[in-house]
């Protein structure tokens, strides 16, 4: 695995064909992300509930979410409501996790939400 940090990596397309990390590459890079991102039981998708003071707030860092996303052409499933938007990434073309979804969750948490 490469040890630069995952904010100063860029997300390689990703059009299928490869495999989905393994367990063991999963908890490495998982390892760097900040507090308070979960993992699903099949090790598939890496997810966070972010908070906030108010709906212009939220909206806010939904729309920088949307940049981050749009400048590294992968993209995550989230849900908002009024002080609050849940993240999810999982890479849907392999089926599982991939090195992009925790760069793009790592320039989330880069944000400071």
């Amino acid at each position: 695995m490469n040890e630069e940090s995952l904010t100063n990596r860029s997300c390689l397309p990703c059009d299928g064909g490869m495999a989905a990390l393994n367990h063991d590459e999963v908890m490495q890079l998982f390892t760097q992300l900040d507090s308070g991102w979960q993992l699903d039981a099949q090790n598939r998708e890496i997810f966070k509930d972010f908070s906030f003071k108010g709906f212009y707030r939220t909206m806010a860092f939904v729309n920088a979410l949307a940049w981050i996303a749009n400048s590294e052409n992968h993209h995550p499933d989230f849900e908002v409501g009024y002080n609050h938007c849940l993240v999810r990434f999982s890479t849907h073309s392999i089926g599982g996790l991939s090195v992009n979804d925790f760069i793009c969750a790592a320039k989330v948490d880069a944000l400071n939400p």
